[in-house]
C-alpha cells in the first residue's frame, strides 16, 4: 500500500472528510439563505418603488387625463436610471413610454410579472430582465411600470461567486488540514506499530512513544506501556522461576535419586529399605510443598485469587495462626503471643492466612535470640524469646505484623529476601525453600498492599499492610484484650 493510500485510509482523514462535508453543507446553506434573502429584499424594494409610482401616475391620469399622464411619463423617462414606463390603448398600441419590446402577452394580464424587455433608447439588442406591474386604467387604457433587475442579478452573482470561492477555500483548507492531521497521527501510529513488531519478536523492553500533548493517543500509549512493564515483569519472573526451579530443585531430586540408587545397590535389611523409603517420602513432601508454594505465588501474581475474596476479620486469622503455631514455638523454646484488634478486611482469607503463617514460620525458624555477652534478667530473656503476632486497623489499612528478636535481616539484603528461592547465608543451614517471604509479598501485592521488613534492634518485624476496602459490612474496629502467650 502506498503512503497516500495509507493516509487516505486513516480514521483521522476520514473524520476530517466527514467534518469537511458537514461544514461545507452548512456554509452552502448559510450562503444560500443569505442570497435568497438578498434577492427577496431587492425584489420587495423594487415592488415598493414601482407601487409608489403606480399610485402617483394613476392619480395624474385621474386628474389630468391621458394627456397629463403622457406628459408625466415622458418627463420621468428622461431621468437617468429611470424605471420602465409604457401606456397602451385598448387595442394594444403604445401611446407613451421608454419600452421598445416586451414578451408577448405581458400587457394582456394585470399584476406583477418578470419579463424580458428592450428600451427604446438603447443601441444594445440584447434582452434585459425586469419586474413590471400592469394596471388597467379607465376607458381600457393600460399602464406598465417596472424596474430593471440587473442590480438584483449583479448582487446575486457577487454572492454566488463569493460562495464558490468560500467553498473552494473551505475544501482546500479542510483537505490540507485533514492530510496534516492524518499524517501526524499516522506517524505516531507507525511508531507504535514498529515498537509492537519489535515486542512481538521478543524484545519486551520496547515501549510505545509518548508525546507531550496528553491526548487520547498519549494516554493509550501510557496505559499500554504500563501493561508492557507488567508483562515484562511477569516474563522476567517466569524466567527467574524456571531458572530457580532448575537450580534449587536439582539438589533434592539428586538426593532422591542417590538414596534410591544406594538402597538398591546395598543388600540391606527390611529396616534399611524402610528408612530409605521414609527419606524419599520426606524429600517428596518437601518438593510438593515447594510446588504448592509456587502455585500459590503464581495464583496471587496472576490475580486469579480475586474471585474468592470475601469480608472477614483479620483478628480471627491472627488468632487462628497463633493457636496453630503455639505448640511449634514452644518446642523451639520460644513464646508465641498475639495482640489483636478487630480489623475488618476484604480479601482472600486462605492466601492471607498462608502469608501470615509463612511469616510466623520464619520467625520461629530464625527467631532464636542472639547470644549476649552479659547475662540478661529473667524478664529481658523472656522478652527476647517472644514472637508477637499483631492485627490492627491503621486508618484505611489493615496491619498484620510478626515480630521476633532473632538475628534479623541486614538492610542491604531485605530487597532480595522477598525474591523466589533466595536464602541468605545465615539461613542456608536450616531447612526451607526460600519461598515464604515471596508468597507473603505476592499476597500483599494481590490485595493492593505491601510487605515491609523492619529492624527492631534486635530482631525483625515483618508487616503486611493491606487496604481494608469493602470491609465496612463487618463490625466496627474495637480494641481487644491484649493477649501475650497462653
Amino acid at each position: 500500500m502506498t503512503a497516500f493510500g495509507k493516509l487516505f485510509r486513516t480514521t483521522a482523514f476520514r473524520l476530517t472528510l466527514v467534518y469537511l462535508l458537514l461544514f461545507a453543507l452548512f456554509a452552502a446553506s448559510l450562503l444560500g439563505y443569505f442570497a435568497w434573502n438578498t434577492r427577496r429584499l431587492i425584489t420587495d424594494q423594487i415592488a415598493a418603488t414601482v407601487g409608489e409610482e403606480i399610485g402617483l401616475l394613476t392619480g395624474v391620469f385621474n386628474r389630468r387625463g391621458l394627456r397629463g399622464l403622457v406628459f408625466a411619463i415622458e418627463n420621468r423617462a428622461l431621468r437617468p436610471g429611470s424605471n420602465l414606463y409604457l401606456v397602451t390603448t385598448p387595442a394594444g398600441l403604445a401611446v407613451a413610454g421608454n419600452v421598445g419590446s416586451l414578451q408577448p402577452g405581458v400587457m394582456a394580464t394585470t399584476g406583477w410579472t418578470e419579463t424580458a424587455y428592450r428600451r427604446l433608447d438603447e443601441q444594445d439588442k440584447t434582452d434585459h430582465s425586469a419586474l413590471v406591474n400592469v394596471t388597467e386604467l379607465s376607458n381600457g387604457f393600460r399602464l406598465l411600470i417596472g424596474r430593471d433587475l440587473e442590480e438584483r442579478h449583479r448582487i446575486f452573482s457577487v454572492v454566488a461567486s463569493a460562495a464558490q470561492w468560500s467553498l473552494l477555500i473551505v475544501v482546500v483548507l479542510g483537505l490540507g488540514g485533514g492530510i496534516f492531521v492524518a499524517r501526524r497521527v499516522l506517524r505516531r501510529i507507525d511508531a507504535m506499530t514498529g515498537t509492537t513488531q519489535r515486542i512481538m519478536t521478543g524484545d519486551l523492553s520496547g515501549r510505545l512513544p509518548v508525546g507531550r500533548s496528553g491526548d487520547e493517543i498519549d494516554r493509550l500509549a501510557e496505559n499500554l506501556n504500563m501493561m508492557l512493564e507488567r508483562i515484562e515483569a511477569l516474563m522476567s519472573g517466569l524466567k527467574e522461576v524456571s531458572d530457580n526451579i532448575a537450580h534449587d530443585l536439582k539438589t533434592p531430586l539428586t538426593r532422591l535419586r542417590n538414596r534410591a540408587e544406594q538402597a538398591l545397590a546395598k543388600s540391606g535389611s527390611e529396616a534399611d529399605y524402610r528408612a530409605a523409603l521414609e527419606h524419599t517420602i520426606e524429600e517428596s513432601d518437601g518438593l510438593i510443598r515447594t510446588f504448592n508454594a509456587l502455585l500459590m505465588i503464581a495464583r496471587a501474581e496472576s490475580g486469579q485469587a480475586r474471585d474468592n475474596m470475601a469480608d472477614f476479620d483479620a483478628a480471627d486469622v491472627a488468632q487462628g495462626i497463633h493457636e496453630l503455631y503455639e505448640p511449634l514455638a514452644e518446642d523451639n523454646g520460644l513464646t508465641l503471643g498475639v495482640q489483636t484488634e478487630s480489623a475488618p478486611l476484604h480479601g482472600n482469607r486462605e492466601l492471607i492466612s498462608q502469608a501470615l503463617a509463612n511469616l510466623v514460620e520464619n520467625a520461629i525458624k530464625y527467631g532464636q535470640p542472639r547470644p549476649v555477652a552479659q547475662p540478661l534478667g529473667a524478664d529481658a530473656a523472656a522478652a527476647d524469646r517472644t514472637i508477637l503476632i499483631e492485627s490492627r486497623r491503621d486508618g484505611d489499612r489493615i496491619i498484620l505484623a510478626v515480630t521476633d528478636h532473632g538475628c534479623g535481616i541486614p538492610e542491604a539484603d531485605r530487597k532480595h529476601a522477598v525474591e523466589r528461592f533466595v536464602r541468605l547465608e545465615t539461613s542456608r543451614t536450616l531447612p526451607g525453600s526460600g519461598l515464604g517471604l515471596s508468597l507473603a509479598s505476592a499476597v500483599a501485592t494481590l490485595h493492593g498492599g505491601d510487605l515491609t521488613l523492619d529492624d527492631v534492634r534486635p530482631g525483625l518485624r515483618a508487616t503486611l499492610s493491606i487496604p481494608a476496602r469493602s470491609g465496612e459490612g463487618l463490625a466496627a474496629p474495637t480494641p481487644d484484650v491484649q493477649q501475650i502467650g497462653s
